[in-house]
């Protein structure tokens, strides 16, 4: 990726995670960057593209730190489900923790059919479904309910200020695949 977009996307994210999607403006974005107006649109037709393009990033790094753990717990024979957890308390605890971007940009973009809000679905899923990888046959229809889970500990975290609230969720979820 060119250098300048890249720092657009990272400034944007600190932006969006400061003061939300729709209170930062492309003013502020440029300000901070110290990119041109011209440069901005030259990476970004709009700035739901640049969300788009920033949601696309945490996403990335969100899946690559929890596959991360997963690989970890799996080389030491441990549950590789209940190693999601562990990713998710490392991230609570981490200066890299300001809540859920997807959770806030679909609740600023709340219309189910705009682009953003359909981005933090896809995004969800993908969680959802590396769940569902990481259980047995068996277990498999229980990837909603542990995904639940995934999402009240972001949010309690988030909302409450809970660090431990992945680790509270991660004992649930032992007693969720534990019961046949």
């Amino acid at each position: 990726m060119q250098p300048r977009k890249q720092h657009l996307i990272d400034t944007a994210l600190i932006l969006f995670n400061q003061h939300g999607y729709h209170a930062t403006g492309i003013d502020l974005i440029l300000a901070q960057s110290k990119v041109s107006k011209a440069t901005l649109y030259k990476h970004f037709r709009s700035k739901d593209e640049l969300i788009l393009a920033v949601l696309q990033q945490r996403h990335t790094q969100i899946l690559v730190m929890i596959k991360a753990k997963v690989e970890e717990a799996k080389q030491a024979g441990s549950s590789a489900v209940l190693a999601i957890f562990d990713a998710l308390h490392q991230w609570f605890n981490s200066d890299d923790f300001y809540g859920c971007n997807f959770i806030n940009a679909s609740a600023e973009y709340a219309d189910a059919s705009a682009p953003i809000h359909a981005f933090a679905a896809q995004h969800k899923q993908a969680v959802i479904d590396l769940i569902k990888t990481q259980l047995s046959a068996e277990d498999k229809t229980k990837a909603e309910q542990i995904g639940l889970l995934v999402e009240g500990a972001i949010v309690m975290a988030h909302t409450r200020g809970a660090k431990r609230s992945a680790l509270m969720a991660k004992e649930m979820a032992q007693h969720l695949i534990a019961i046949k």
